[in-house]
């Protein structure tokens, strides 16, 4: 497990890196490759989520009826959340980006480690925030580093992505209405800088091996299995694959594939 510092850190590398492209956009209603989502959509979103995530983590209280606000429909919840922070913004909204994602890490540095933050799903706690809020701000990052014509280079938030991505399997059967495999996979990848990072027990009968950058746009639904290194042997394990998500929520649409199979199963 990585350490507290080491995941708030990355959090504050990865909103900086996408801010960064962000800039690069001179006109915020520029298309992403999300259907419906321009790039001001993208960074609404991660507004929203920030200053949600301030209030779970600094006012229990005002979070929870937050939380109450939202039964019923929490994905058009979330979306129209994001839709008004949007229309309240407007020129201001790269201020406002700023100030929430700057108070939120300051707030999960100085939460007590050990006690949970409410959350929509379980709690969490603050590292385990922080972990969260890396992987859907690398998610939306990599939308917007391509509305850019850039790259998002963060290698130190892969480890994290890919963690929440292998730790998400059983849910990614769930929302498809499936039963996931009894036994757990192993999933051994290779970063960017040739060093391996691994999950899983090591002996497993199934597998994913691959590139962790890939696995890391797999997981988050940026990229289409067939245009991954990804390889996986046995049948379960090629079958995550083509569902494997870990984001909350139904199942997501994906992006659809620029190549035909290539035979990446064993």
């Amino acid at each position: 497990m990585p350490s507290a510092e080491t995941v708030f850190d990355a959090l504050a590398a990865t909103s900086d890196a996408v801010a960064s492209l962000a800039d690069r956009v001179p006109d915020w209603t520029q298309d992403t490759p999300a259907a419906g989502w321009t790039v001001g959509h993208q960074v609404a979103h991660l507004t929203w989520t920030d200053e949600v995530s301030i209030l779970a983590a600094t006012d229990s209280a005002a979070f929870d009826r937050l939380l109450q606000s939202a039964a019923g429909d929490p994905l058009g919840f979330v979306d129209k959340g994001a839709q008004k922070v949007l229309d309240e913004a407007g020129d201001a909204l790269p201020t406002r980006w700023r100030s929430g994602r700057e108070t939120l890490l300051a707030a999960l540095r100085a939460a007590d480690p050990g006690t949970p933050l409410p959350w929509f799903g379980p709690p969490m706690r603050p590292h385990t925030m922080a972990t969260a809020r890396v992987m859907e701000t690398w998610a939306h990052g990599q939308d917007i580093a391509a509305a850019a014509a850039g790259t998002l280079d963060v290698p130190d938030a892969l480890p994290l992505v890919a963690r929440i991505g292998y730790k998400t399997r059983d849910f990614a059967y769930m929302v498809n209405g499936q039963t996931a495999p009894g036994e757990p996979f192993d999933v051994v990848l290779t970063a960017p800088d040739g060093s391996e990072v691994a999950f899983g027990p090591g002996d497993a009968g199934q597998r994913v091996t691959g590139s962790l950058l890939d696995f890391c746009l797999l997981v988050t639904q940026r990229i289409h299995r067939n245009d991954t290194d990804l390889v996986a042997t046995g049948g379960d394990a090629a079958h995550w694959l083509t569902i494997a998500q870990c984001f909350a929520g139904p199942p997501g649409a994906g992006r659809p594939a620029e190549k035909t199979p290539t035979g990446k199963e064993s």
